[in-house]
């Protein structure tokens, strides 16, 4: 099966050099995705409404991958600040209670201050 590219129309991935998602056989590999609303480029203040987002966002490419949250079997999260991660956890159950794929968290800096989580995902069709 042919490598494909999946965009998520966002200026950002075509000025750095990176899909959204790239689909790779049975796998599809969803890039580092943070709460931005991609057709306005806005972003929440709150860090939940951010990770409600990045999941909108990131099942926008899982579905133009044909798959589903179901498919997801590597979850990994960046927060800048370690306390921002507890009050997401709500939000993680809801897309990946039932997956429970594995999962790595980071405490880091992400590439925008406004950005207070960073989520990407590893699913196999």
């Amino acid at each position: 099966m042919a490598r494909r590219l999946i965009s998520s129309g966002s200026w950002f991935e075509e000025q750095v050099g990176y899909s959204r998602a790239v689909v790779d056989g049975d796998w599809v590999f969803v890039s580092g995705t943070t709460g931005f609303d991609y057709p306005s480029m806005t972003i929440a203040d709150d860090v939940v409404e951010q990770a409600e987002q990045c999941f909108k966002n990131i099942e926008a490419a899982l579905t133009a991958a044909d798959c589903s949250f179901q498919h997801v079997v590597r979850v990994h999260i960046i927060v800048p600040n370690r306390e921002d991660f507890e009050p997401c956890w709500p939000v993680f159950r809801k897309y990946l209670g039932e997956v429970r794929p594995a999962s790595m968290v980071w405490v880091a800096g992400l590439a925008d201050p406004r950005m207070r989580i960073e989520i990407e995902v590893t699913a196999r069709r």
